[in-house]
């Protein structure tokens, strides 16, 4: 009988990363984890079918970090990703996991970051790669990358790489890693491309498939707010005074540092609020926990460990301040509010390069999440004022106030200013801690535009568009040079490639129309991951080379034209033709 996996210290990891993991939160693993980190500890190849979010990151990094030489600094792991935001988010995992592991270095490589930079970082050495296709077969190429020492290497998400193009470099960098290693692929869905890939190249694989995680209560009215980190204070100032039906909220953060700054803050702008994390002994949390069920705090800022159990009816409001870091941890966090057939209001607060996360909560979850547009300052100070003149009606009908009627009546006769004006005096002072006039430090921002696929209710239906403006046809630019044919052409290099997603049609247009070059003085283009190659003829008049140096543009990119000089290397095109090499099989 296969044994039941509850707790991480089951997997005989080390403890330099059972350590992370609590600190993390991780408490039990997720199916996918409790399946994949036994064979991937025992060194099998594994072929598993999860959707993003159920927290195969750790599934594939946590059986990688406990088998990395440390003295070792040449590439133990290679993870390949489709998008760069997917390996940055994936470098970091490695990076949290293996905060206790002293000289552990993970390096995210991708197109769009400065190739120099990623040159010297490889030379230091790093004991894993995480990076997206092209820029990897750039490195390999060029003989910057090193995989001699390949132990591990993951395809994470390969479907996408499939729907992106990259299934090609991805089969193209198979082939240049070390027969002996071991290979795991995840995929959301099983296309018949992936499955052969995963015969191609990996040795009799364990074949897992993970359910998505159950959804949401629906009791739970589900909300996302984008905002920048820098605003991300002012936002939720904003929501904790003019949400309607407010009674009691839990504020989720990433780290116990940020529940005792993020408490501070919010403190400090007049709300009663506590905090919750790992590091509060037993005696202070129940004490919070006491505060809160009895209304004398109406905030509480957590991690996700400290809130594990928490279950107070006043709870009204669950705000993720920090996106999770999977779905389950996500339905963990909102499942705070609306137990028991009780309503709930649930706020994400997402940036833009989490745009993504926010989809895959989407359809862990099986709800539409709807925009929220953040309250205007003057909403704010319209709902301090009311609850101002509420205070003061309440004062009115329940104080004796014969001895404060005396004082307005000295101030009345002892200065100029009639009853109306002492009374605003009052108001001042008594509102400087808490100012009626809410001052924002972010400028009054649009309502978020929904991401991509959704459909926008104010857009008219189409056919009741108004009808499109005809686009007037662009002159045909006429061949204003002329060039000598038998002069061997020359090669220039110019800033734009594969990551912004031009063909070569679109580099022989751009140098034809801006400057009058035929085509057929337009030689062999290569197209790179971050820049490309373009040969034309060696003397190009004066003019026509500031406009394609200083003008020209593709897809709003300037390519900024210059001659490559004789010593600057330039790796030779991809070739995809090349025979595969087979593993012997022992």
């Amino acid at each position: 009988m296969t044994q039941t996996i509850e707790q991480f210290s089951q997997l005989q990891l080390r403890d330099e990363i059972l350590a992370a993991l609590r600190e993390v939160g991780y408490e039990t693993p997720s199916p996918i984890q409790a399946a994949c980190i036994p064979p991937l500890l025992a060194g099998y190849d594994v072929l598993g079918e999860a959707q993003t979010g159920t927290g195969k990151t750790a599934a594939f990094a946590l059986p990688i970090l406990h088998k990395v030489d440390l003295a070792q600094r040449s590439p133990q792991a290679l993870v390949l990703t489709p998008t760069r935001e997917l390996s940055l988010q994936v470098a970091e995992a490695f990076q949290r996991y293996a905060c206790h592991l002293p000289g552990f270095h993970v390096l995210p490589v991708y197109g769009g970051q400065s190739m120099s930079v990623q040159l010297r970082q490889l030379k230091r050495g790093a004991h894993v790669i995480v990076g997206t296709p092209g820029r990897i077969m750039d490195h390999i190429e060029r003989e910057s990358l090193d995989l001699s020492a390949l132990r591990t290497l993951v395809l994470d998400e390969a479907d996408e790489m499939l729907r992106m193009g990259f299934i090609d470099d991805v089969q193209w960098i198979l082939e240049h890693t070390p027969d002996l290693r071991q290979t795991v692929l995840f995929s959301a869905t099983m296309p018949d491309a992936i499955r052969r890939v995963a015969l191609q190249h990996q040795q009799e694989p364990l074949e897992i498939r993970i359910e998505a995680p159950t959804t949401t209560v629906s009791t739970i009215r589900q909300r996302f707010c984008q905002i920048n980190n820098a605003h991300k204070l002012d936002a939720l100032t904003r929501i904790l005074e003019t949400e309607e039906n407010f009674d009691a909220a839990i504020v989720f953060v990433r780290t116990k540092t940020a529940t005792v700054e993020l408490a501070g803050k919010l403190e400090a702008r007049g709300h009663s609020v506590g905090a919750l994390n790992g590091d509060m002994t037993q005696q202070l949390r129940e004490r919070v926990i006491e505060q809160l069920k009895n209304g004398d705090i109406d905030v509480v800022v957590a991690t996700d460990v400290a809130a594990r159990g928490l279950d107070v009816a006043r709870i009204s409001h669950v705000i993720n301040y920090d996106i999770p870091y999977d779905t389950e941890a996500y339905v963990h966090r909102i499942g705070r509010t609306g137990r028991a057939g009780r309503e709930g209001e649930a706020i994400l607060f997402i940036t833009a390069r989490e745009q993504r996360m926010l989809r895959v909560i989407e359809r862990a979850t099986g709800q539409k999440m709807e925009a929220l547009s953040l309250p205007s300052p003057q909403a704010v100070a319209d709902r301090r004022v009311a609850q101002f003149c509420q205070h003061v009606q309440e004062t009115l009908a329940s104080e004796d106030l014969d001895f404060f009627l005396e004082v307005v009546t000295t101030l009345e006769q002892n200065t100029d200013a009639d009853l109306y004006e002492v009374a605003a005096a009052l108001a001042f002072l008594a509102q400087r801690e808490r100012p009626l006039r809410y001052e924002s430090q972010v400028p009054d921002m649009p309502p978020p535009r929904a991401p991509r696929g959704f459909l926008r209710e104010d857009r008219f239906p189409r056919e009741d568009r108004p009808p499109r403006r005809e686009r007037p046809p662009r002159p045909r630019t006429e061949e204003l040079y002329d060039f000598d044919e038998n002069v061997p052409f020359v090669r220039y290099r110019i800033e734009v490639g594969h990551i912004h997603r031009i063909r070569p049609k679109d580099i022989v247009g751009a140098i034809a129309n801006e400057t009058g070059i035929g085509s057929r003085y337009i030689g062999q283009i290569n197209l790179y991951e971050d820049y490309s190659t373009v040969e034309l003829p060696p003397e190009l008049p004066p003019e026509a080379l500031q406009i394609l140096a200083t003008q020209t543009r593709i897809r709003q990119q300037p390519i900024q034209l210059r001659r490559l000089g004789d010593d600057e290397f330039v790796p030779p095109p991809r070739r995809f033709g090349k025979p595969r090499r087979r593993r012997e099989h022992e």
